[in-house]
């Protein structure tokens, strides 16, 4: 596969960090809001060895996966409640999955992916994400599952990629490139002996944050089977207990 045609798996790093579409796509995008604020909780620091974030790109010719590393962040409980929190995602950390590590086609990838094509890296080398509400997870908010272009390679849709059980929403801040929005996606929360554990998995439109690289905006590419699907799923794993924060 060549190297440009593989760049689409990155893509997908690129909306990386958890975010969602807007109405009739993946879950909500709006503009940025307030931060929730954390007066009198509890606040432990993120485990960034046991937190991660996962990427899935797609276009006609395949699909790449990876993992972005969480460099830092904290969670604020009240009680068994999290009522605010945020992390910092390592954009230069970025691997792929499928590939090789050291191979030729390995840097040129991530290279590209590095590049002002994408995460322009060197301007931009973190993404953030700050959480600005949490509430009940209920099935009847969430919206449609996107329709694709049809291709042996779509991306899987929010219905298929969704976690097992998940338990709130969580809504944030998610910058990304010098370009925020807030997103709302489902998630399976546990709160144990003080340890909190939160996992996700769904869909963005990287377009939102102007990772335009590729996109699906020609009709002629699409068919000639050359573009990068605008639908990258983004996923995360994230734990933090008091002992990460001694």
């Amino acid at each position: 596969m060549k190297f440009l045609k593989s760049t689409f798996a990155i893509i997908a790093a690129s909306a990386l960090i958890m975010a969602c579409g807007s109405k009739g796509s993946t879950v909500e995008t709006s503009d940025a809001k307030a931060v929730a604020t954390a007066d009198n909780a509890t606040e432990i620091a993120v485990n960034t060895t046991n937190s991660h974030v996962t990427w899935v790109g797609s276009k006609p010719a395949g699909k790449h996966n990876g993992t972005i590393g969480i460099s830092a962040g904290t969670i604020s409980l009240k009680g068994s409640e999290i009522v605010a929190g945020n992390f910092t995602i390592d954009i230069n950390s970025l691997k792929s999955l499928d590939m090789e590590e050291g191979t030729e086609y390995y840097g040129k990838l991530v290279g590209h992916l590095m590049s002002p094509d994408f995460f322009d890296a060197a301007n931009h080398p973190e993404a953030s994400f700050e959480v600005t509400g949490v509430s009940t997870y209920n099935q009847s908010n969430l919206d449609a599952d996107k329709a694709e272009f049809e291709t042996d390679n779509k991306p899987a849709s929010l219905s298929e990629v969704i976690v097992d059980n998940p338990t709130h929403f969580i809504s944030g801040n998610l910058t990304m490139r010098g370009t925020t929005k807030n997103i709302t996606f489902p998630a399976a929360v546990t709160i144990e002996n003080g340890t909190v554990k939160a996992k996700a998995n769904f869909n963005i439109d990287r377009t939102e944050w102007g990772l335009m690289y590729g996109n699906e905006a020609s009709v002629a590419d699409k068919a000639k089977d050359s573009f990068i699907y605008d639908t990258v799923n983004v996923g995360f794993e994230l734990e933090a207990s008091p002992a990460a924060s001694l």
